[in-house]
């Protein structure tokens, strides 16, 4: 009974941060239950279950509080749809880890990026007209997407947010609801895939049960809180934490000792916190006593 209450918080804190930065629920609880000994593809299947119902009641919460741009969510559905089904049936198979270490660098410079743009850059005005995505656009994005997160037991978010995210014209909060709310989909497509080529029996169904209770009580507070949070705040959050959970594989890739890695942590760690407060203190929208206001549709 212990162990379910603490899944249900688990999965709880997984999805106030993956609903309201657009990533980290999948990695969260899939590293926990391989703490647990359950095999990778078990894990997998069972986060992705759990995600058909965390990530339906996290749609609705964004869509509810306009936190979504439908365009990006009906073009990401389709071929994050497909990459999450082959890669949950041929999960077994699959170098995974060889492909995450590049990925993880790609990731990486994304975040340095977006970190850079929003400390550095916030005093810039956006462009009034944006070009929206084209299908050709995010037809790669979602077929890596959907790919990585079925394999690995989370990538959605992680890859699809920073890259939505380096498009300058497109609101945080609009990528974090589109991109939550597009995953509903993956999820849905990477469970069949498990089903076919695992079969039930593999999947931890208390421990399902236990990540979706959490989940959907965090899925309209997250959805909220996106609406809240100013944008550059949003932003290097976001940033400091693909960042962080990336540098996390390359670590493990390379085979440092935990206590060096442990130093890492820390001084990322810090920096962020810089980086998180110089962001509050220098943005000329903390002027405003409409603040919080505003912030929603910079």
């Amino acid at each position: 009974m212990k162990k379910l209450i603490v899944l249900a918080l688990i999965g709880l804190a997984a999805q106030l941060i993956d609903g309201s930065l657009g990533m980290a629920y999948g990695v969260t609880s899939t590293s926990l239950l391989l703490v647990a000994g359950i095999t990778p593809a078990a894990a997998s299947a069972s986060v992705h279950l759990a995600e058909v119902v965390t990530t339906a009641a996290s749609g609705i919460s964004h869509i509810k509080f306009g936190n979504v741009d439908r365009q990006v969510v009906l073009r990401l559905i389709l071929p994050g749809s497909i990459g999450a089904f082959i890669g949950a049936c041929f999960l077994s198979s699959l170098p995974g880890d060889v492909v995450k270490p590049y990925i993880s660098i790609f990731l990486i410079l994304l975040g340095v990026y977006i970190l850079y743009r929003f400390l550095f850059k916030l005093g810039e005005k956006r462009a009034a007209a944006s070009k929206p995505f084209t299908k050709k656009q995010l037809l790669p994005l979602g077929l890596l997407a959907g790919f990585l997160d079925a394999t690995g037991g989370g990538g959605w978010g992680p890859v699809t947010t920073p890259v939505l995210m380096a498009k300058q014209d497109m609101k945080t909060r609009k990528v974090i609801g589109s991109v939550d709310t597009s995953e509903f989909a993956v999820a849905v497509s990477a469970s069949i895939g498990f089903f076919i080529s695992l079969g039930w029996e593999q999947v931890e169904w208390l421990w399902v049960g236990a990540l979706m209770a959490g989940g959907v009580i965090a899925a309209p507070i997250a959805a909220w809180l996106v609406r809240l949070i100013p944008s550059h705040i949003l932003g290097v959050l976001v940033g400091g934490l693909i960042v962080i959970t990336n540098i996390r594989t390359l670590l493990y890739t390379i085979g440092i000792s935990s206590n060096t890695m442990y130093s890492i942590y820390f001084v990322l760690a810090a920096f962020w916190v810089v980086g998180i407060i110089y962001a509050v203190k220098s943005n000329p929208e903390n002027k405003n006593p409409k603040f919080l206001k505003n912030s929603v549709d910079y």
